[in-house]
Formats: C-alpha cells, sequence, structure tokens
C-alpha cells in the first residue's frame, strides 16, 4: 500500500515513474540501487518507509529507521535549512535537485546531491506526508 502511495504520488510531482510499475514493485523499490525516504505528518514526522539503500546509508535497519523522527537525519547545525525545505516543499508540492548534509546512525556524514522530494496525498487529496529520493552522495 506504501509503495503506490509513493509511487504514484511521485508520478503526479514529476510526471515520470520512479520505478517501471507492475508486478513486485513493493520488492523492486525496496531493492533499488538509489535511497527512498518518507515520513508521515506528526507533529515531529516519523519515518514511515526507508528502502535497503536508505537502511544502508544512514545505518539503520528498518525497525529502528521507522522510530526514528527524520530530523535526526541532519545534525543539528542543518536542521533549520531542512526544515524550511520541508516547508518549501509543503507549499510548492515538490522540490528538484536538492543537496544537503546528512548524517548516519554512527556519525557518518554524507553529502547528497539532486534529491527530489514530493508530497504524498491519500486518495481524497489529504497530506499523509513527504517522501525522497535520490541516488548520488558522497561521505564527508
Amino acid at each position: 500500500m506504501h509503495t503506490t502511495l509513493l509511487l504514484d504520488n511521485y508520478h503526479r510531482c514529476f510526471g515520470e515513474d520512479l520505478i517501471v510499475r507492475g508486478a513486485d514493485e513493493a520488492e523492486r523499490l525496496m531493492v533499488a540501487p538509489f535511497v527512498v525516504l518518507s515520513h508521515g505528518v506528526q507533529e515531529d514526522p516519523i519515518f514511515s518507509y526507508g528502502n535497503c539503500c536508505a537502511q544502508d546509508l544512514f545505518e539503520m535497519d528498518w525497525a529502528t529507521l521507522t522510530k526514528l523522527p527524520s530530523r535526526y537525519s541532519a545534525e543539528p547545525l542543518h536542521r533549520n535549512e531542512r526544515a524550511a525545505l520541508l516547508e518549501d516543499v509543503r507549499r510548492h508540492g515538490f522540490s528538484e535537485k536538492y543537496h544537503g548534509i546528512r548524517v548516519s546512525a554512527s556519525g557518518k556524514r554524507f553529502y547528497i546531491d539532486s534529491a527530489k522530494i514530493w508530497m504524498l496525498l491519500d486518495a481524497e487529496g489529504e497530506i499523509v506526508g513527504q517522501a525522497a529520493t535520490f541516488s548520488q552522495w558522497y561521505m564527508l
């Protein structure tokens, strides 16, 4: 169900498919060679999805990642910048070519480049979260 939400909203925002749609798309998105993350709409949003590439990069398993407030993906110094970006995405619906510094569970810092971020809307058009994908990063 969440895979469909991610993929449908990605297509709505960017006019293209994130992966080829069809059979086994949940498994294919989970093992894709690029990062896909999402968080909900809680007051302090919690990650609701992270594919295997995201789990590896952030050095967290599914259970740990999906309990983490997404703001902790950025160092304290970069959290205001991240919050401003997410508010801009909320107003405009999506953002392309975002770049910034993030941090893994063990404190490893990495720079992400050309990230796409989009709003997640349910069938009634209600905001249920935000998602991001990127395939370019390098360790700092």
